[in-house]
């Protein structure tokens, strides 16, 4: 859970020239836990029709040349250090992919990296890692043209393939028996994934996290946060092949897909079901994070790079909005003895609290503990799963005077068990008592203990500042006392 200096250079951007799509993405800083200022995607559609002409869609050239350019100037207007111009499957395979990149090149005034499948599949597999450093199984990005897959464990790169079976390829299958047969010849050739049976598949790319939204919609899922929203693989199988057999007219009457997806969603449906029934992984996990957060992570050198994302982004926002010099690693040590007994993978979930327990200290009284549950639930950080949020927010909601029965907190009740939910509570009662008492100051923390000591919750102070425990602090120290079954004590430390 360390955390490091900032680096000194300025955002870095990455343009993105897929199949389907080019994007210019813009992000604050070459860190551990970048943020994007800036996200634009252009639906070109280069690869259309690939599969047939062998060669990049005319008009999707011009329109992605224009866009180039543009994305070029907005990026030397932003004053990015570094842009990385990255080009995959289509512009690799086709026969004039060669003539697009020179006449792009010279119109931007810059390079284009054509990625071949080993690097892509090595990037989006890296960008998986940028956003769950856990990652253990299968990675597979699907883009317009080629589908990677990489095997992942403890944060290495193993095996990997590239496949063409990105949607805009298939569609120029006719009859989908044809298109199931040629998925399950190029998958079934992967003698490797065995070794990815009980482990999890992650899921990278814009169709796939469309099916996401869509299996979010269909069950009323308490939260719409694409990074790590997680199934069971017979569940996700079974809505996949719902999904793939559904036809234009049915998918049109579907509020939640894009207009731009209604042709391919269904042929990115049958890939990952198709993938889900060769390699049989125990869940399937959508991530956010891939091929261009990969670029990005991947220039990292390696001390940055083992840093806990979380706790990097959360300290991030301590940094910049901070009203008291209390830091989150002080409030972290002073709470520190309540939690002795609690699972070691909380420690972490506990400090991304302390460094967000100030958040809303410039909202409205009335409005502080909403928000405050709101915006953390909804912080777009990674390295943090769903029940996480709802941990870490649930604490923030609390440490704000909130209601834990209101109905604000339902995701927080729907996606925690009675334990975490108890933890939370506790942890947001600790932080407000330590709010209370200190008003922040890091002085008055060092000076006064928080401990357990036979059956009591005991505030331990030097006789000079026992006033500094008045009728306030004693209810703070009363409520959490009373919620982890203890009494309540102060005592004053004569020497």
């Amino acid at each position: 859970m360390t955390r490091g200096a900032r680096p000194a250079s300025g955002p870095v951007g990455v343009v993105d020239i897929g199949s389907n799509s080019i994007r210019l993405v813009v992000f604050d800083a070459p860190k551990r836990a970048p943020q994007p200022v800036f996200n634009e995607k252009i639906l070109c559609g280069l690869g259309r029709g690939l599969q047939r002409s062998g060669e990049l869609d005319p008009d999707g050239m011009k329109l992605a040349l224009d866009n180039l350019q543009r994305f070029a100037a907005l990026a030397r207007a932003m004053g990015v250090a570094e842009l990385s111009f990255i080009a995959t499957a289509a512009v690799r395979d086709a026969r004039n992919g060669p003539d697009f990149v020179r006449a792009a090149e010279a119109r931007i005034g810059d390079r284009i990296e054509i990625l071949s499948g080993a690097d892509e599949a090595r990037l989006a597999a890296m960008g998986v890692v940028a956003g769950i450093p856990e990652a253990d199984g299968l990675a597979g990005d699907l883009g317009g043209g080629s589908l990677e897959l990489v095997r992942l464990s403890g944060a290495r790169v193993g095996a990997h393939a590239t496949l063409p079976l990105g949607p805009l390829r298939l569609r120029d299958i006719e009859g989908r028996d044809k298109v199931r047969a040629l998925i399950d010849q190029q998958i079934g050739g992967l003698d490797w994934l065995g070794q990815i049976r009980g482990k999890a598949f992650y899921a990278v790319g814009g169709a796939w996290r469309a099916l996401a939204r869509v299996h979010m919609a269909h069950v009323d899922y308490p939260l719409h946060v694409i990074h790590h929203y997680t199934l069971k693989r017979a569940r996700a199988e079974e809505f996949c092949d719902l999904v793939a057999g559904l036809s234009r007219d049915s998918l049109e009457r579907v509020p939640d897909v894009s207009r731009k997806r209604i042709d391919t969603l269904p042929l990115a449906a049958m890939v990952l079901s198709r993938v889900l029934k060769h390699a049989r992984p125990a869940e399937l996990v959508f991530a956010a994070t891939g091929l261009r957060e990969g670029c990005v992570y991947s220039k990292l050198p390696a001390t940055e790079r083992r840093r806990d994302p979380l706790i990097e982004a959360c300290a991030d926002i301590a940094r910049t909005s901070a009203r008291f010099a209390v830091d989150g690693q002080a409030l972290m040590a002073w709470i520190s003895p309540l939690f002795r007994r609690a699972p070691p993978a909380e420690a972490r979930l506990r400090l991304a609290a302390c460094d967000l327990s100030d958040i809303a200290w410039r909202e409205h009284p009335d409005y502080r503990a909403e928000i405050a549950f709101l915006r953390t639930l909804r912080i777009p950080f990674t390295g943090i799963d769903h029940p996480g949020r709802a941990f870490v927010a649930l604490a923030i909601h609390t440490r704000y005077e909130g209601r834990a029965d209101g109905p604000v907190t339902r995701p927080a009740w729907q996606l925690l068990d009675e334990a975490r939910l108890r933890q939370a509570h506790v942890l947001g009662l600790a932080l407000r008592l330590a709010y209370t008492l200190s008003a922040g100051t890091p002085e008055v923390l060092r000076a006064v203990r928080l401990g357990l000591d036979k059956g009591a919750v005991e505030l331990v102070a030097p006789e000079g500042l026992r006033p500094m425990i008045g009728e306030a602090v004693e209810r703070r120290l009363e409520a959490l006392a009373r919620a982890i079954g203890r009494k309540p004590r102060v005592r004053v430390r004569t020497r």
